[in-house]
């Protein structure tokens, strides 16, 4: 039996899948690492912890599958996207890696704006923030100039990982459409956009599709971890992109609702000729020639872990959700803004904050943890109407992944509010799946990452949307679109205080 790796470089730990040739899950590892915070709204990590994290990994999965260094054939990665790894002339690490949650470059972003405008949107299909791979390139310019002379490569965590592997430096065009420096539509770096910000295109790695072959394993690290046969090594994806093919995303009738700590609504797009006009991001995806939109809600899981640990803390999380189906729609007439960290998608808000509205003597506990459900699964129906509205979407059936598929009253939930058949992976395996189908694509085990999804990615656990709770919440969610405007100007003026 031949077996593929895939590896999840993610902002808090290194995650191996290890599948065989039917898609069955054989062994599985991870590896935690630090978050480095040297002032506040900087968030940095070391790359060295993540080599330290996929030594780690490589050698569990070896002590426990007995074939491993035998039938290996391929590895390939998901990443974090957007964080930014600057190297030398001699491919030394210059400092920590700025990660994508990082808030320092709000000047550089501005900056940004001024010199491009609408030409920026034009060219990489996305506006200006401080999450993106170029402001920070700016930040090292204006800030750590010692450091930017010594500049001559820049990659981003997985490209940093398959460096280390093969020698070779490459990117694929899915997380090269985070940096802010792709024009999406050629599939190039914009010369634009280099020529602009001072940047050489030499500082820039080779461009390549998500399941095009970079190399192969290293001598050096083949004959550490004891590999029998020639490993081959393939690009990956964005961590976004990699967890849509691992959860069937591969057409235009199929959207994914992605609840963690921040939320994800995304959908496969056929080419880069939406115009969203910046209130969705439009990325390369992982498929060759296609592209997803995405829209993002910054605090959805975490707006119920906020609501949990204010509220009930000593309740679990089964508890405080216990007997939510006995609450009507709409919570009866309690409203929830998951505004708490301010807001993306629609609205780019730092300063917006979280409301509840509608408040009376008749609502319980029970209430408000159904107001805050149903809240969170309004901010992302918010990205579903917009690629309706603008792209003419109709979307028949929506996969749940994360902790909004974990409760069966917030899947009945999601059906309701989006109006759509809601189905569950039957083995949720996350991004690294979807980079562990991007090897077996490149190895030619299936041609085309389609039909590698027939065979990989299976469903359970279909929820239909009931006509009557569909009706209430076109009415609630009609109330909900109306809080932001009525609350920005106050939001922002409490936020001068």
């Amino acid at each position: 039996m031949a077996y593929v790796l895939g590896i999840d470089l993610g902002t808090s730990s290194l995650k191996g899948l290890m599948l065989d040739e039917h898609g069955k899950a054989v062994a599985s590892a991870q590896k935690d690492y630090p978050l480095i915070h040297p002032k506040s709204g900087y968030s940095e990590q070391d790359p060295g912890q993540w080599i330290l994290a996929c030594e780690y990994v490589l050698d569990k999965l070896k002590a426990e599958v007995a074939d491993f260094t035998a039938q290996l054939q391929g590895i390939s990665f998901s990443g974090q996207m957007h964080s930014l790894v600057v190297l030398d002339e001699d491919n030394n690490v210059l400092r920590n890696a700025i990660l994508w949650n990082d808030v320092r470059t709000t000047k550089q972003c501005k900056s940004i704006t001024d010199a491009f405008g609408d030409e920026l949107l034009a060219i990489t299909k996305n506006i200006a923030l401080e999450g993106f791979t170029l402001p920070k390139i700016l930040w090292i310019q204006e800030n750590e100039p010692e450091i930017w002379e010594k500049v001559r490569h820049m990659l981003l965590p997985k490209d940093y990982l398959g460096y280390w592997m093969t020698g070779t430096m490459h990117m694929d065009y899915s997380d090269a459409a985070g940096t802010l420096l792709l024009d999406v539509e050629k599939k190039e770096w914009s010369k634009a956009i280099l020529e602009k910000f001072r940047i050489p295109e030499t500082h820039l790695p080779e461009l390549i599709v998500s399941s095009g072959m970079t190399g192969s394993l290293r001598s050096e690290l083949a004959n550490r971890f004891g590999f029998e046969k020639e490993v081959k090594i393939f690009a990956g994806g964005a961590d976004n992109a990699c967890a849509a093919i691992g959860a069937g995303i591969v057409d235009a009738e199929t959207g994914m609702a992605s609840i963690g700590t921040s939320g994800v609504f995304l959908a496969f797009e056929d080419s880069a000729e939406q115009d969203y006009q910046g209130k969705l991001h439009l990325f390369n995806h992982t498929i060759e020639n296609g592209y997803y939109s995405m829209g993002v809600t910054l605090a959805a899981g975490h707006s119920l872990n906020w609501f949990k640990d204010t509220f009930a803390p000593d309740s679990t999380f089964e508890e405080l959700l216990e007997g939510m189906d006995a609450i009507k729609p709409g919570a009866d007439g309690l409203l929830f803004t998951p505004y708490i960290v301010g807001e993306r998608t629609p609205h780019v808000d730092s300063r917006i904050r979280g409301s509840f509205i509608g408040m009376d003597t008749n609502h319980t506990i029970k209430h408000f943890g159904r107001a805050v459900l149903e809240g969170i699964t309004f901010s992302l129906k918010d990205s579903q109407v917009l690629m309706e509205q603008v792209a003419g979407k109709s979307f028949k059936r929506i996969v749940s992944v994360g902790g909004g598929a974990k409760n069966p009253d917030w899947l009945q939930i999601q059906a309701d509010v989006f109006d759509a058949e809601i189905a569950c992976l039957e083995v949720e395996q996350g991004p690294g799946l979807g980079a562990a189908m991007l090897a077996a694509v490149g190895l030619g085990w299936f041609p085309t990452v389609t039909a590698c999804a027939d065979v990989f990615v299976a469903y359970k656990d279909v929820v239909q949307p009931i006509p009557e709770n569909v009706v209430a919440y076109e009415k609630a969610y009609a109330l909900y679109t109306q809080v932001y405007g009525a609350t920005k100007e106050l939001c922002h003026a409490l936020a001068k205080e």
